[in-house]
């Protein structure tokens, strides 16, 4: 489990193409800092088990298949930056909200609006994802704990969300041009009242 507070900006330092998987090496020393092999380290949101730690703060981990065609990271490459997250410690304070780390989907930044002090960003998503995204709740774009400061529908599904400063400069979010696609998890405890609502 993670909270979506980001600890670090981390950097793909190679992509290995395995057929119908991935193995990535990734710069960051902050979450290597006490990290072994089979630890969890969420990458942009997706939560992934540490297969080596090397030296000079990086570590690799495999991605598979089901994961590259339902998240961003297919399209990470060399160089690309990364948030990253270790898992929560249970005696932590939880300074985000409940995050698996396991992605639903993809979204992509319709608008950027800034302001002096913070900036909206706007993202696209599916119907199928709107549905569990509320005024006011949280979700969680490529790993950001974030509150969704906006709705709208009608031609396209969209939610918006106001980034602090602190965002805007320690996540890949505060950067990300338009168009760029993003890594999505709603609030599984509206996933879970969904499920238990259609039983009955």
């Amino acid at each position: 489990m993670f909270t979506g507070i980001v600890e670090e900006l981390g950097e793909v330092l190679g992509k290995e193409d395995l057929g119908d998987s991935a193995r990535f090496t990734i710069r960051g020393p902050v979450v290597t800092a006490d990290a072994g092999h089979g630890d969890s380290i969420a990458v942009n949101g997706v939560c992934l088990t540490v297969v080596e730690v090397q030296p000079g703060g990086q570590f690799t981990a495999d991605v598979m298949g089901e994961t590259l065609s339902r998240s961003s990271l297919a399209g990470l490459d060399t160089g690309s930056q990364v948030n990253l997250e270790r898992a929560a410690a249970v005696n932590s304070r939880l300074g985000g909200h409940i995050v698996q780390g396991h992605v639903d989907g993809t979204g992509r930044i319709l608008a950027r609006t800034p302001s002096e002090h913070w900036e909206v960003v706007r993202i696209e998503l599916s119907a199928e994802l709107a549905r569990y995204v509320v005024e006011k709740g949280s979700i969680t774009v490529d790993g950001i704990s974030l509150t969704v400061s906006g709705l709208g529908g009608q031609p396209q599904n969209w939610f918006e969300v106001s980034l602090i400063p602190t965002t805007r400069e320690l996540t890949t979010l505060g950067r990300a041009p338009v168009g760029t696609p993003v890594n999505l998890e709603v609030d599984i405890i509206a996933k879970y009242v969904e499920r238990l609502l259609a039983a009955k």
